[in-house]
């Protein structure tokens, strides 16, 4: 919440899109850095201080796909364009409270499944906080955390941290969060996942240090590079 307190911070790492879990309105932000300002802001949420953004810069533009479904509040497919490229990203924020089905991972699941069409092109990307992890996995629920991984890579869609890293679904060795900023209980809940021929033109992931961003949010920033 409050990215406006947050937001200098962010945008010190120059990104070309940005997707921000519990984000508050646009109305309430402040980008005081007046030579770089966003190009577009796309926001979704019934509460004002805490939504989901989407957030451009320079000449990237973004815009809602049709096919967007409001029953996956959170989970909001997205074209992102400019001159030389063209994606179609799923920006994620797995929580729906109203959903009797489960409001987190399996919001995911339910998600990937009716999109499924959709994720059969390339340069597809799924982006943000999944609220899950392999070690929350509950055998007897279909829509875990594994159960997505599993359905995604079958897409040829595959984790860009855990291809980056070498790491195993579960056995993540850089936390994304840190539950009442403790250091002492990290997870990795928040992901990137990105189709083949972009895990291709994978420069680099980097994990936000503990250290510094505690004093911004429990959260770390998953910052993903591609080679033009």
């Amino acid at each position: 919440m409050a990215f406006r307190k947050k937001a200098s911070a962010i945008c010190s790492l120059l990104p070309d899109i940005l997707v921000i879990s519990e984000c508050e309105h646009p109305d309430k932000l402040k980008f005081t850095d007046t030579a770089f300002q966003p190009q577009q802001i796309l926001w979704f949420g019934a509460n004002q201080n805490k939504g989901l953004a989407v957030i451009s810069f320079g000449n990237y533009r973004v815009n809602v796909l049709d096919i967007y479904n409001p029953s996956f509040k959170m989970i909001v497919p997205v074209q992102v364009t400019n001159k030389e490229i063209s994606f179609n990203l799923f920006a994620v924020w797995a929580n729906n409270p109203d959903d009797p089905d489960g409001q987190y991972v399996e919001q995911v699941w339910k998600a990937v499944n009716h999109y499924d069409n959709c994720l059969i092109n390339p340069s597809t990307v799924l982006a943000g906080d999944f609220n899950s992890n392999t070690i929350w996995d509950k055998k007897r629920r279909t829509g875990n955390h594994s159960t997505v991984v599993k359905k995604l890579t079958e897409k040829n869609i595959h984790s860009v941290y855990h291809a980056h890293y070498k790491q195993e679904q579960g056995k993540e060795q850089h936390p994304t969060f840190y539950l009442y900023k403790n250091k002492d209980k990290p997870y990795h809940i928040d992901y990137c996942f990105v189709s083949e021929d972009l895990l291709q033109k994978l420069s680099s992931v980097e994990i936000g240090e503990h250290s510094f961003w505690m004093q911004y949010s429990d959260h770390v920033p998953v910052i993903v590079t591609f080679e033009d």
